[in-house]
């Protein structure tokens, strides 16, 4: 690391016409003197939940070994790279997201709807929605004061609040996991454009009109900002230059893509009040491109708390790219049937294959003293195990990266019966900074993590 007189503040940015270019972490930000010292320069833990929906096939999900001589099974085996980093904890269950009696149907929305709150929702198809305050609103409300975007939510799919997903129960519940409060649902995001520009800022006209001049003349948000940049370049030291440099990279490739998917799109756009855009064309694409804009957050310190669902509960969406015709939803009532059971656990599969991809990108973005993944605590699971039979016992539950140093990985560990989803959770905002009495049913710490 190169001494200088200079320090750049921690919070560096570049401003163009109409975006604003926030700088990944940099040597220049951490002089060495004072490094071990400057606390506030320190990297520090982030919170990301990812949710995926319908269940999974257990038997390929839960490794046979407890404790560290485990070995990935075929669902999670894209993840033994980062074995070290990884826990999978089973035996967890959600007591609110079993129907009350006479309740009847609204497993998938109960399972959604209570993962991050642990409070089981009321039953309403109309704007009376009642759930709870979720885990990662609550890290929000204290680690995101420090960061421009308090907290980012994102999916793949349409970001409906309104309607029935199931008999009876709204769609509000299905379609986030994130509630400010327990009449605040938070939309969902699925559009990359959107969220491209959320994060660096560009226009506001959202017409099809304006979409599709930007379109044509193939302009980089970086264009306006070419000056800036090449001025603040060489103010730096060589590495940071490197760092600045790959960077910037890695915006003109995502808006690239978010480009090649808005000419392939052929749908008419509302007006909407932010911008939106195209969304590519399979499931694996329009993933990554979401995942490296998550990247883009994190690595600018943009958010410290990301929560994304993969797809969301009752989901219909096929897989044809990967020879998977049925609806998922469909899949997950298997009837015990090997050949749907091996198409879910297929499909269980490419997911886990898009979120590998998430953690390497993670694991080679660096980050103060480590990378971004070793400053990460992540959670990635569903609040439904066998969805053949709609359970939430021994739910499917993942723990990724090394929370700045208070996690320990490259563990299978399984809990005591009846131990609720939310003790882990309670655990967890411990390790991001944000110790919490209670959330929704919990009756404890998980004691399994004390130790990490």
């Amino acid at each position: 690391m190169i001494i200088t007189k200079m320090a750049l503040p921690r919070r560096t940015f570049l401003r163009g016409v109409g975006a604003t270019l926030a700088l990944p972490l940099l040597d220049g930000m951490v002089p060495a003197l004072s490094a071990m010292r400057n606390t506030a320069a320190r990297p520090r833990a982030r919170l990301y939940v990812g949710y995926v929906p319908n269940g999974v096939i257990m038997d390929q999900w839960t490794p046979a070994a407890e404790g560290r001589d485990f070995i990935l099974p075929q669902t999670l085996a894209p993840l033994a790279p980062f074995q070290d980093q990884v826990t999978v904890v089973s035996g967890l269950r959600s007591e609110p997201m079993f129907p009350l009696p006479g309740e009847g149907t609204g497993d998938h929305v109960r399972a959604a709807s209570a993962f991050l709150t642990g409070v089981h929702p009321k039953k309403t198809e109309g704007p009376d929605i009642r759930g709870g305050t979720s885990m990662d609103q609550i890290a929000a409300a204290k680690i995101g004061q420090d960061t421009q975007l308090t907290s980012l939510e994102l999916a793949l799919d349409p970001n409906e609040l309104i309607g029935a997903c199931e008999a009876g129960w709204s769609c509000a519940y299905a379609n986030t996991l994130s509630w400010r409060n327990p009449t605040t649902p938070l939309p969902m995001e699925n559009q990359p454009r959107a969220v491209f520009e959320r994060l660096f800022g560009d226009t506001d006209d959202t017409s099809q009109a304006a979409r599709l001049a930007r379109i044509r003349e193939d302009r980089s948000i970086l264009d306006s900002l070419v000056h800036e940049v090449d001025d603040f370049r060489h103010t730096l030291a060589p590495a940071d230059r490197d760092k600045v440099d790959q960077y910037l990279d890695a915006i003109r490739d995502i808006e690239r893509r978010i480009r090649l998917a808005e000419l392939q799109s052929h749908v008419e756009l509302p007006e909407l009040a932010r911008p939106t855009g195209g969304i590519p064309d399979t499931f694996a694409e329009h993933a990554r491109l979401m995942f490296d804009l998550q990247v883009l957050a994190l690595q600018t310190d943009m958010t410290r708390v990301i929560t994304f669902m993969m797809s969301r509960e009752v989901s219909p969406r096929t897989y044809p790219e990967l020879g998977i015709p049925d609806p998922h939803h469909g899949l997950s009532h298997h009837q015990n049937r090997p050949v749907q059971m091996e198409k879910l656990a297929k499909l269980n599969r490419h997911h886990i294959e898009q979120f590998a991809y998430f953690v390497g990108r993670l694991a080679e973005t660096p980050d103060g003293d480590g990378s971004l993944l070793d400053h990460m605590m992540m959670l990635y699971g569903c609040g439904i195990s066998d969805g053949n039979q709609h359970l939430h016992v021994n739910l499917p539950i993942l723990l990724v990266g090394g929370s700045a140093g208070r996690m320990r990985g490259g563990r299978h560990v399984r809990v005591a019966d009846e131990t609720p989803l939310t003790n882990l959770q309670l655990s967890l905002l411990d390790k991001v900074g944000v110790p919490t009495e209670k959330l929704g049913d919990s009756t404890g710490r998980l004691k399994h993590l004390s130790d990490v």
